[in-house]
């Protein structure tokens, strides 16, 4: 099991920056691929990106490619969110979330397939 904790949401302009981080603890932080998913109000959580426990893929959100990119650092067990040349639509409750997989090329987009959740980070952007 994986215990996360998000941070770095907050309001921004649109066309501003925001990078979030997901700390992590647990013995399987290393060996889990991990994912960010957001939450608008009123709107179903959906994907956002995922990155393999190796780093070696990576995908994302048709509506974020291009200007988000996900990374983790396993020796701090970290995974983060850089978003940039954000948008009013981007707002929401962001989540992280792990599962442990054995491959270290493993993405996965479907929510359902995730164990461990973080509680979340507010992201706001004003128009």
């Amino acid at each position: 099991q994986v215990q996360l904790v998000e941070s770095g949401g907050g309001l921004v302009q649109a066309g501003g920056s925001l990078r979030l981080s997901c700390a992590a603890s647990g013995r399987t932080f290393s060996s889990s691929a991990m994912g960010w998913f957001r939450q608008a109000p009123g709107k179903e959580r959906e994907f956002v990106a995922t990155i393999a426990w190796g780093s070696v893929r990576s995908s994302y959100a048709v509506s974020v490619k291009g200007r988000f990119t996900i990374s983790r650092d396993n020796a701090k067990n970290t995974v983060y969110l850089q978003m940039n040349s954000l948008k009013p639509e981007d707002t929401g409750v962001y989540y992280c979330a792990a599962v442990h997989t054995r491959y270290a090329d493993i993405i996965i987009t479907n929510s359902y397939e995730y164990d461990d959740w973080g509680q979340g980070t507010q992201v706001t952007v004003s128009s």
